[in-house]
């Protein structure tokens, strides 16, 4: 049987429910991780510092959200396994992190601690509902669907989250329109807007995806934990087992961190440089509706060249941006380098989600997707870090961010050793 286009995907029911998922979730990662919070942090909460001590609270909140989710995702993803939680498992932390962006609305000027953990807070929410809702991925989509369906996934992502962007950067440049005395009080309105579009959105998935079936009997919530645990044993000697997808993870974790750094620490270094904040703003704006037919098309090119080949390009594409970066001096550098990943961001993330998925047993998809978010999140741990520390010693952004390269060379090496599905047809 062949695999259905994007439009027949569309009009299934589970698909789209779980696609809306990252349209949901998506306006945390463009108006809160990426957007505002960097600008806000920095010149409302943390005000008083210097440019360097902004930039490493910033990069120190992303490293300890990124460890602590790291630390629990993959005992999380057994217990999602064994009970037939995963659903209930993501509402969890959707709830989690929506309720602590929305709180931001109510911290004061210059109380830079209670902003970083509500961002800390917001961000393990973020993190702990995308590993359930990666693991769902199996239960929606045949394995030669994978490429497809997480690309639309990420499209539907990029669409909702610049969608939202837009209003809340509007209601920024015009607060007199909503009734609103100034810029600032539109952004902290723009947090409590994501939180409710968060959860609104999270609901289809919630009604209509049905969860996969457990091939073992209901258990009780103490024989779950017991057992979680010895799973959890027992999958890590399985996954080394299973070499395609253990030597994809190590690739992964390295490339992926300078993805995830570059959306956390974009608009931190573009105000480092002097560049006006809603000319940032705007470049992120350009990612995001870029990104929206970019991670589609980038899914469509796999299917032509190969999931591996296509991963290569994008990597290659982020090592040309970074070495540009660390060179740009005027406004519309800036957006020459948002557009130029807006056109694979989507595609990176999607076609590395999908290609794990096609690696791993769809029984313990939750427990394996796991592994593969602890290692995201772990990673996300090395990026802000380097940012940080190099930042401090140097006192140069340009500097600290040319160390990006080192991660996306190691993990372009490390890919080329993965032996992936296609490569035995």
């Amino acid at each position: 049987m062949s695999a259905r286009s994007w439009r027949e995907l569309l009009r299934d029911k589970q698909v789209l429910s779980w696609c809306l998922y990252d349209w949901a979730n998506s306006a945390f990662a463009t108006t809160v991780m990426a957007g505002f919070f960097p600008v806000f942090f920095k010149q409302y909460w943390s005000a008083a510092g210097t440019v360097s001590e902004s930039t490493a609270k910033l990069g120190l909140a992303n490293t300890v959200a990124s460890f602590c989710l790291g630390a629990s995702a993959p005992f999380l993803g057994a217990i999602a396994d064994r009970s037939r939680g995963r659903k209930k498992l993501l509402f969890a932390f959707t709830f989690l992190g929506a309720l602590s962006t929305a709180a931001l609305f109510l911290v004061a000027q210059g109380n830079w601690l209670l902003a970083a953990l509500l961002y800390v807070l917001g961000s393990m929410g973020f993190s702990g509902a995308q590993s359930f809702y990666d693991a769902l991925l199996v239960a929606v989509a045949k394995p030669r669907e994978m490429d497809l369906v997480s690309g639309l996934g990420y499209g539907l992502g990029y669409l909702g989250g610049g969608v939202l962007f837009a209003i809340n950067v509007f209601m920024t440049l015009r607060p007199e329109i909503f009734g609103l005395a100034s810029p600032a009080e539109a952004v902290q309105i723009s947090f409590l807007s994501v939180g409710v579009w968060w959860l609104i959105f999270t609901i289809p998935l919630l009604t209509f995806v049905n969860e996969p079936e457990l091939p073992h009997p209901k258990e009780s919530l103490n024989e779950i934990i017991r057992g979680a645990w010895s799973q959890l044993i027992s999958t890590f000697h399985h996954l080394r087992s299973i070499r395609p997808a253990y030597l994809f993870l190590i690739a992964n974790f390295f490339y992926i961190d300078g993805v995830n750094t570059m959306i956390k620490m974009a608009v931190d270094y573009g105000m480092s440089l002097g560049f006006p904040s809603n000319s940032l703003i705007v470049a992120l704006l350009l990612v995001q509706f870029i990104g929206f037919p970019a991670a589609i098309g980038f899914s469509a090119i796999a299917s032509r060249i190969s999931t591996k080949r296509a991963l290569y390009l994008a990597i290659g594409i982020y090592a040309l941006v970074t070495a540009f970066a660390a060179t740009i001096s005027e406004v519309w550098h800036f957006y020459a380098l948002a557009g130029s990943i807006g056109l694979v961001q989507g595609g990176i993330q999607a076609l590395s989600r999908s290609a794990f998925g096609k690696m791993i047993p769809a029984d313990k998809s939750g427990e394996f997707f796991g592994f593969f978010n602890m290692l995201g999140r772990f990673s996300s741990v090395l990026g802000p870090t380097l940012i940080a520390v190099t930042s401090l010693i140097s006192t140069s952004p340009r500097l600290s961010l040319v160390s990006l390269l080192l991660l996306f060379a190691t993990g372009g090496y490390l890919l080329s050793r993965v032996p992936f599905p296609e490569e035995h047809k």
